[in-house]
């Protein structure tokens, strides 16, 4: 694939300082007012809603309105009273909306009970940067993020994928999705997977070519990344299920919350990238700053990506870094 999968508008800086850009971002949330409570009554940490067992995801996808000039807005009359019942939508030659419903098990237990555990509930990150990412790949915008062909071509690895909801989002979107986690969350994505997808189970997979065929869940622990020689690393990650294909996306999205993680966070990211291919998105949800300072110096001082803020792409609390090896 080509490196222009991801599109950044042409006079996008690069983040060049992680304290100066700390101090950006933090001055702008600290600026603007936030709805801090969530659909269970709290926003707390940014779950979803960690009391309920399942959960029924639903994704409105519509077309932008266009502007309606006085001739357009009679026309529009004119079709609502149109014997054949044609709706206004049809008269403008707009298209109509999509809708996307997943349905989601969590594991309430395991977020009590196994330590560091939290990726068995859903966080509101996935959900807003799902929305959008769909939003643009069925009514893409002048100027979308991510290449709408060049991804169908696309081998995606998403980093701490949790309960597997990005995978069954995105996955028709792309040519592979493989979703990764430790090994205690893998039972939970696929049952998740097998949940949406007919001829899923925990041991089989659909037919080649069937909806969520192109999906992998797999086990890649990235304390266990970092203990190995790196000699030994290319023998532990997933690989693309196309021979010698090599990662075009790496999504990393709300992972960033502990710091003890850090480091073999970035060291996996690092891994499993490619120079001069691979873009690696970052989604974050401003919550600990020092976290957050402390994940961008450990990146930026590999020396290896580049790093540009993607502004406006999602609305605070959360932040998106687009990022390419280069070296």
């Amino acid at each position: 694939m080509s490196s222009n999968l991801l599109k950044l508008i042409d006079d996008t800086e690069p983040v060049t300082n992680a304290d100066e850009e700390i101090f950006l971002i933090y001055t702008a949330l600290n600026q603007k007012p936030l709805d801090l409570t969530g659909p269970d009554g709290f926003r707390g940490l940014g779950h979803v809603d960690s009391r309920k067992d399942t959960l029924s995801i639903r994704f409105e996808l519509a077309a932008p309105s266009k502007p309606t000039s006085s001739s357009g807005a009679a026309e529009s009359k004119l079709a609502s009273r149109s014997r054949k019942g044609k709706s206004v939508r049809k008269a403008r030659g707009e298209e109509s909306p999509h809708v996307i419903e997943i349905e989601l098990a969590q594991d309430k237990t395991a977020l009590r009970s196994r330590k560091g555990d939290t990726g068995s509930v859903l966080w509101r990150a996935s959900i807003a940067f799902a929305q959008v990412i769909l939003q643009q790949h069925h009514f893409p915008p002048k100027n979308p993020l991510i290449d709408k062909d060049m991804l169908r071509e696309s081998h995606i690895l998403e980093l701490g994928a949790g309960t597997g909801l990005l995978s069954i989002a995105l996955s028709a979107c792309a040519k592979s999705y493989t979703a990764t986690d430790i090994a205690p969350l893998l039972p939970l994505i696929r049952k998740n997977v097998a949940l949406n997808f007919s001829g899923w189970t925990q041991n089989t997979k659909p037919p080649e070519g069937s909806p969520g065929s192109n999906i992998f869940v797999e086990e890649l622990d990235w304390e266990t990344l970092l203990s190995l020689p790196s000699t030994g690393r290319s023998r532990y990650y997933p690989k693309p299920p196309e021979l010698n294909a090599k990662w075009d996306l790496v999504l990393i999205v709300d992972c960033i919350y502990h710091p003890s993680l850090l480091p073999a966070l970035v060291e996996t990211i690092e891994t499993v990238s490619t120079a001069g291919k691979t873009w690696a998105l970052v989604v974050v949800e401003l919550r600990q700053e020092d976290v957050v300072r402390e994940f961008l110096e450990i990146w930026m001082n590999k020396g290896t990506w580049r790093l540009f803020r993607v502004d406006g792409f999602l609305d605070l609390p959360y932040v998106v870094w687009a990022c390419q090896k280069y070296a």
